[in-house]
C-alpha cells in the first residue's frame, strides 16, 4: 500500500488530462505549475519542513559533514592570474565570505591592485549571487559584467568605467551569458533572451549609454535555434554563433567596424554543424559534414563560404574533434580518444611541431582555461583526475616546460597516496563497452560490504569526466566506492556514443546505466543493499528513469533537479529549453517520437511497487528543469510507491538549477546530501 506516512496532503484538485496521439494522458498535479498560486508556495513550503523532519536525526552528522568540507577549502582563496593587456586579473574569496572579489594590477606591480567587483556587496539583498560574463575592453578601460541575482541563469548586464569605478551603463536586462567588444573599446555586442529563456536577439551599445539605446542587431526568428557572440582571441573579428541540437553557422563582423553588418559564412542546413576560429587571415572551421567525429577546415577571411573550404586535419573514425583554438603562432586541438582528452599542438599548418601534451596518469580529465593573450609563448590549461587535485598549468609551446599556475589545496591536508583510481568496463545489453572510472580509499574491501555511490549523466553529448572533487572524500574516507558511469548520450567515445544515446536510442543511456551498476555488484565493489545511485538534470532523468526499470538494484537514488516530466514538457512549446531541445528528445508532434518518450519519461511510468529510498531537489527559480518537474514526480510517487523508505522532496526558495551560490550555503547544500546517503547505506 501507499506509505503512511505521507506530509504533506496533496491537494485535490481536478486532474488535468488530454489525449496524444492515441494515449489518454492524465496529469492529477498540473496545478503545482502555478508559481503564483499561494497553495503552490505553500506546499513547497511543507515539503521542506517534512524533509527536515525526517532528516532531523542526521543534523549532527550534517554540521560534522560540514565543518570538514569547510575545513578543505582555503578560508582565504585566490585564483591563478590572468595576464591580458599589460595587467593581471584574479579573483581573491576573505575568510568568512560567501562571495568573490574581482581584482586587477599592472603587471610586475602587485601593490597597485584596484577592486573591480565585490560580490558580496552585488549579493545584499539576494539569496543567490554570481557574477558571470567579465570581458574587459580592448584598452582594457572598461568592463563588462554581468549578474545573475536568482539562479535562474539570466544576467544583469553593466559596464564600469575601471579606473573611476563607476557603472556607465547598466543594467541591460534578460542577457544571456555572452558580450563582445569592438576595438574602439565603445562598443558592445551582447545577446537577450526571449521569454522562453532563449538566447534570440543580439543587440549593439555604445559605453554610456541606457538599454533603451541598444540597437538590435540581428534577430533568430527559429526557435530551436540560440545564439552566442564573442571576440576572436586576436581582435580581429565578432563572431556571431547560431546554433541548435542539430546544426549552426557562423556571422562574422570586423571588430573595427562596429556599425557594419555582419556577413555569413555558410548558410545553416540540418545536421550539418561548424564553428569558427581566426588566426593569420584566415578561419579554422571545425566541421562534421561527412565526419561524423568533425574535422578541422580553412578558409580566408576574404571569403569564407564553402567553396573556399580546405581540410586541415581529416576526419578520424577513433578520434573526436572537440576544440580548437588558434594562437598568433600555434593551434591547440582538444580531441578525445578511448575516452579521455588530449591537447594536441601544431604550428598554424596543424602540421609543423605537431606533438601531443603529456599527461603524469593514465586516467585524467583536462580542459583547457582562458587563455586571453593571442601572443601568448604558454598554453593555460586545467588538469585533475578523481584523486588529483585541481591543477592550472602554464605548457610552454617551444620547450614543453610544465609551469603549476595554480594548484587547489585542500586545507585540513590531502595524501592523494592513500586512494586508488581505476578504470575499468561494463558490457552493455548490446555488447557495447561501457568505461567506469572509480576511485575509493585504499584498503576498502571490496568483497560487497562497502557503500558505493554511481553517478551518471548520459545527454547532449556533455562528457562526464573524472575530474577531482575535495568534498567528495568525505565519502571516500568513510569507507565508500565511488563511480562515474561515462554512459552513451554523452561523448566519452566519440560524437557515435552521443547519436546512440538520444532521440529513438535514449534508452540506452538507461540500460548502460544499470549494466554499470550491476557490473559494480558482480565484481564486488558493492551490494544492491549498498549502492546509491546520483544524477542532476538530464542526469536526474537518467537515475529517476532506471529507478522507475530496476528499482530493485538501488538501496538509494539522489535526484537533483531531475527532469522527470518528459511528455509535459516536450508537449508546451512556450517553456525554456523545449523547442530547442526537439532535436535531443524528439518532436512530439511526430507519433513515434511521443510513443518513445511517453514509453521511459519517469513521471508516467511510475509503478505500483517498492522503491528505493530518495532524496530529491528543486529550485524555485529553475528556468531549465522547473521546480514543479520534481515536485509533481515526488507528489505522484508517493501515491504509487509500496514500501516505508525515506522520499523527500527540498526545494530552495531563493535559487535555480545550480543550486546555492554562497561557497558556505553550497556545503551546507552538499552536508546534507551527504548525510542522507551515509545514513540510508550505514
Amino acid at each position: 500500500m501507499a506509505d503512511q506516512t505521507v506530509f504533506p496532503p496533496v491537494a485535490k484538485r481536478v486532474p488535468y488530462s488530454f489525449t496524444r496521439h492515441g494515449h489518454q494522458i492524465q496529469d492529477e498535479y498540473a496545478w503545482l505549475q502555478n508559481k503564483n498560486d499561494p497553495e503552490v508556495i505553500a506546499y513547497l513550503e511543507a515539503e521542506n519542513q517534512y524533509a527536515r523532519a525526517t532528516l532531523a536525526h542526521t543534523e549532527a552528522l550534517q554540521e560534522q559533514l560540514f565543518t570538514e568540507m569547510k575545513a578543505r577549502i582555503p578560508e582565504n582563496d585566490e585564483s591563478a592570474k590572468e595576464y591580458h593587456g599589460g595587467f593581471a586579473y584574479f579573483w581573491r574569496i576573505a575568510a568568512g565570505e560567501q562571495y568573490r572579489r574581482f581584482f586587477r594590477h599592472p603587471v610586475g606591480d602587485p601593490q597597485a591592485e584596484t577592486l573591480l567587483v565585490d560580490e558580496n556587496e552585488l549579493a545584499l539583498g539576494h539569496s543567490f549571487c554570481k557574477v558571470t560574463t567579465f570581458e574587459p575592453s580592448p584598452d582594457h578601460r572598461l568592463l563588462a559584467f554581468g549578474v545573475d541575482t536568482t539562479g535562474s541563469w539570466i544576467e544583469d548586464l553593466y559596464i564600469k568605467d575601471m579606473a573611476t569605478g563607476q557603472i556607465i551603463s547598466g543594467p541591460l536586462p534578460m542577457t544571456a551569458f555572452s558580450a563582445a567588444w569592438a576595438s574602439d573599446s565603445l562598443t558592445l555586442f551582447y545577446t537577450v533572451y526571449d521569454q522562453s529563456h532563449r538566447p534570440y536577439k543580439v543587440y549593439r551599445l555604445r559605453a554610456g549609454q541606457g538599454p533603451q539605446d541598444a540597437r538590435e542587431v540581428y534577430h533568430e526568428t527559429d526557435d530551436s535555434f540560440n545564439i552566442h557572440v564573442r571576440r576572436t582571441r586576436s581582435g580581429n573579428y565578432i563572431l556571431m554563433t547560431v546554433y541548435s541540437q542539430s546544426s549552426s553557422e557562423v556571422r562574422f563582423l570586423e571588430a573595427g567596424k562596429p556599425e557594419g553588418d555582419f556577413t555569413l559564412v555558410e548558410p545553416r542546413a540540418a545536421w550539418l554543424e561548424y564553428y569558427v576560429e581566426e588566426a593569420g587571415n584566415q578561419f579554422y572551421i571545425r566541421c562534421n559534414e561527412q565526419a561524423e567525429n568533425f574535422k578541422l577546415l580553412t578558409a580566408p577571411t576574404s571569403s569564407p563560404g564553402k567553396a573556399a573550404w580546405q581540410e586541415l586535419i581529416p576526419h578520424r573514425p577513433e578520434t573526436l574533434l572537440e576544440g580548437v583554438e588558434a594562437f598568433h603562432q600555434f593551434l591547440v586541438l582538444s580531441e578525445r580518444t578511448g575516452g579521455l582528452v588530449r591537447l594536441r599542438l601544431s604550428g598554424l599548418d596543424g602540421t609543423a611541431q605537431a606533438r601531443y601534451i603529456p599527461m603524469p596518469e593514465p586516467a585524467y580529465t583536462v580542459r583547457e582555461a582562458n587563455n586571453p593573450d593571442f601572443e601568448t609563448s604558454a598554453y593555460r590549461f586545467v588538469y585533475s583526475s578523481l584523486i588529483t587535485p585541481e591543477t592550472t598549468v602554464d605548457y610552454g609551446v617551444q620547450d614543453g616546460k610544465w609551469t603549476v599556475a595554480r594548484q587547489q589545496v585542500i586545507s585540513s591536508g590531502y595524501d592523494r597516496t592513500q586512494f586508488t583510481a581505476e578504470r575499468v568496463f561494463a558490457t552493455a545489453s548490446d555488447g557495447a563497452q561501457i568505461p567506469l572510472s572509480i576511485a575509493y580509499r585504499k584498503g576498502t574491501p571490496l568483497d560487497g560490504s562497502a557503500p558505493l555511490l554511481l553517478t551518471g549523466y548520459g545527454s547532449y553529448g556533455f562528457s562526464l569526466d573524472p575530474a577531482f572533487d575535495a568534498q567528495r572524500l568525505s565519502l571516500l574516507e568513510r569507507g565508500f566506492v565511488y563511480a562515474m558511469a561515462h554512459i552513451r548520450g554523452g561523448s566519452e567515445m566519440g560524437r557515435r556514443w552521443y547519436e546512440d544515446g538520444r532521440l529513438m536510442h535514449k534508452k540506452n543511456s538507461f540500460t548502460d546505466f544499470i549494466a554499470c551498476a550491476e557490473h559494480l555488484i558482480a565484481n564486488q565493489y558493492t551490494s544492491a543493499q549498498r549502492l546509491a545511485v546520483r544524477g542532476g538534470s538530464a542526469g536526474g532523468l537518467l537515475v529517476t528513469a532506471c529507478a522507475n526499470l530496476r528499482p530493485e538494484l538501488f538501496k538509494a537514488v539522489v535526484a537533483m533537479v531531475p527532469f522527470t516530466n518528459v511528455i509535459c514538457a516536450m508537449l508546451d512549446p512556450d517553456l525554456p529549453l523545449t523547442v530547442v531541445e526537439y532535436d535531443q528528445w524528439g518532436n512530439p508532434a511526430d507519433k513515434q517520437a511521443f510513443d518513445y518518450m511517453l514509453s521511459y519519461s519517469p513521471y508516467e511510468n511510475i509503478r505500483t511497487t517498492a522503491y528505493p529510498a530518495m532524496y530529491v531537489k528543486a529550485g524555485l527559480n529553475d528556468l531549465q528543469v522547473p521546480y514543479w518537474d520534481p515536485a509533481k514526480w515526488v507528489a505522484r510517487l508517493r501515491t504509487k510507491k509500496t514500501d516505508h523508505n525515506p522520499l523527500v522532496l527540498v526545494t530552495n526558495m531563493g535559487a535555480g538549477h545550480s543550486g546555492a551560490s554562497g561557497r558556505y550555503d553550497s556545503l551546507k547544500e552538499l552536508a546534507q546530501v551527504f548525510g542522507f546517503l551515509i545514513d540510508v547505506l550505514k
